[in-house]
């Protein structure tokens, strides 16, 4: 009787270390596969991202929009006027752009218009579908620059509307005459909006017009990799928008042909 109760014992004791060994194994299996597809899920590309433009013009009116600069012709005008006709230029060009699409692929575009706000920064057209009528009504009523010019806080603001978008290229371009002077500097923010973008396996782009400043004076944003240029007066004001856009933005010579009768989502 005893050996009978030594040997279930053993059984029993057996038994229970196979249990044990096959739980853990599959425990530790079960880890693995949890962290391989939480990698996947993390550096595959957001499936639901739409090709598409998502864009936010950020406007400087600040006070020092008033001064003037050379307008062509020997003749001065105050800074805002001329930014305001070549920002009107390049709302058409992005109109352009997206009513002159093939038949069978159809551009989308998101975009919004901020502006400086006390410390920060505001929308003057709601980031959404690309609305011309709302940006020109904007702008040709538009005459009353004041204040400071907080970059950074504005880019902030921005970049989360564009970020929240699922179209795939996502820009913000910065039209502004001076340096920061409210609020952390541009190239303080760029790297965590970036960090962002990156752990939503998408990325961002950004672009400053250094109007009537010296451009240098964004030479830490353009080692983030933004694009950066300058412009002295309403010649390379328009000039130089003009390339951000056709060469960095909308880039209507390289799109990807679709085969015929491929429709985009």
């Amino acid at each position: 009787m005893k050996g009978l109760l030594i040997t279930i014992r053993r059984w029993g004791n057996g038994k229970m270390q196979r249990n044990h060994a096959i739980f853990t194994r599959v425990r530790g299996f079960s880890m693995m596969l949890a962290i391989m597809v939480g990698f996947a899920l993390v550096s595959a590309p957001d499936a639901r991202a739409e090709d598409g433009i998502a864009l936010a013009i950020v406007y400087d009116t600040s006070g020092s929009m008033k001064e003037s600069v050379p307008a062509g012709s020997g003749k001065y005008a105050p800074k805002y006027l001329i930014a305001n006709k070549a920002l009107s230029a390049i709302v058409d060009r992005i109109n352009q752009f997206a009513t002159n699409a093939p038949a069978n692929a159809p551009r989308k575009i998101e975009a919004g218009l901020y502006i400086f706000h006390d410390a920060s920064a505001t929308n003057v057209v709601p980031f959404g579908p690309f609305n011309p009528a709302a940006m020109h009504t904007w702008i040709k009523n538009f005459s009353q620059p004041t204040g400071a010019t907080p970059l950074g806080n504005s880019i902030n603001v921005a970049s989360k509307a564009v970020l929240g978008s699922n179209l795939s290229r996502k820009h913000i371009v910065i039209v502004t005459d001076g340096n920061n002077t409210s609020g952390p500097k541009p190239e303080v923010v760029i790297p965590g909006i970036k960090k962002t973008a990156k752990g939503t396996s998408s990325d961002i782009s950004f672009h400053f017009v250094a109007f009537d400043v010296d451009a240098k004076v964004f030479e830490p944003v353009k080692k983030l990799g933004a694009t950066v240029v300058g412009a002295a007066d309403a010649q390379q004001l328009s000039t130089q928008l003009e390339f951000i856009f056709e060469k960095k933005i909308l880039l209507e010579d390289e799109e990807p042909a679709r085969p015929a009768g491929q429709q985009p989502k």
